[in-house]
């Protein structure tokens, strides 16, 4: 036998017991808390990441269990490559984590006022609000259609996207919220997209048993928002983790926090 393929078997072997996830944008921040505590309750963690070499020092940190893998959420190329790499190397996948995401798509280390008065209705960049929706959104869609091959496989599939709070329209709608004056036309509709993304996924899947649903980490300190964020990224993982290991009895077609449900 060839031995490459001796290997692939072996690992296989090894691994065909313990439930695979595969967390995207995991290098860094809130991804790579999520991949550490899926790592603790027993998960082979995939650490998507789109710089391989990054994905590998952060995957070291996670632990024995968890394994590089380049992707590129923006690049189909990338995400079909990833997809056979998954099925190829280990032959599963029961979690699928959407986390990578973008805030803007101008220069980074702008303060949140900046990037706040950049994407108003008035004056956004019509080429940021797509760099944002190809990674929020489109992003989403084909990692997910890519993977549903391998999660439709698994015994009790989960896929939790990775949302925002910003994202609710019913919160925005309310005068006496405080932070509406940060709705703007960048990264809040992006949310707001994916929170329907999300609720598509679900009602389709529904029947399968596969559950979707939409976790807000509340307003975490990331390169996202310069550091200036208040919660930290173990506070902010715990609804993504809580929701990827729901039951047969959780719920699909959700949007929530640690507080519990959130209005769309």
């Amino acid at each position: 036998m060839d031995l490459a393929i001796a290997a692939t078997a072996n690992l296989k072997s090894t691994m065909q017991n313990k439930p695979v996830a595969l967390v995207t944008g995991a290098n860094k921040g809130i991804g790579l808390q999520i991949a550490k505590d899926l790592a603790e309750h027993g998960f082979i963690v995939l650490v998507g990441s789109r710089n391989l070499g990054r994905g590998q020092t952060a995957a070291k940190s996670v632990g024995a269990d968890a394994r590089a893998i380049q992707l590129d959420v923006t690049d189909q190329a990338s995400i079909t490559a990833a997809a056979q790499h998954i099925r190829d190397e280990l032959g599963r996948l029961d979690v699928l984590v959407n986390n990578a995401g973008i805030a803007h798509a101008g220069e980074p280390g702008r303060s949140l006022e900046e990037v706040s008065q950049s994407g108003r209705p008035s004056v956004a960049s019509l080429d940021e609000v797509r760099a944002v929706f190809e990674t929020n959104v489109f992003g989403v869609i084909a990692v997910t259609q890519a993977m549903l091959p391998l999660l439709r496989e698994a015994p009790a599939a989960r896929i939790v996207n990775v949302s925002s709070g910003s994202g609710s329209l019913t919160r925005n709608a309310d005068p006496n919220n405080p932070r509406r004056g940060m709705f703007g036309a960048v990264d809040s509709p992006s949310k707001t997209a994916l929170n329907a993304i999300t609720l598509a996924f679900a009602i389709e899947l529904e029947p399968t048993g596969i559950k979707v649903n939409a976790a807000a980490p509340g307003f975490t300190a990331t390169d996202l928002n310069n550091f200036e964020g208040t919660r930290t990224v173990r506070q902010a993982a715990r609804e993504p983790v809580r929701l990827a290991l729901l039951g047969p009895e959780g719920p699909t077609g959700t949007f929530s926090d640690e507080n519990g449900s959130l209005p769309w």
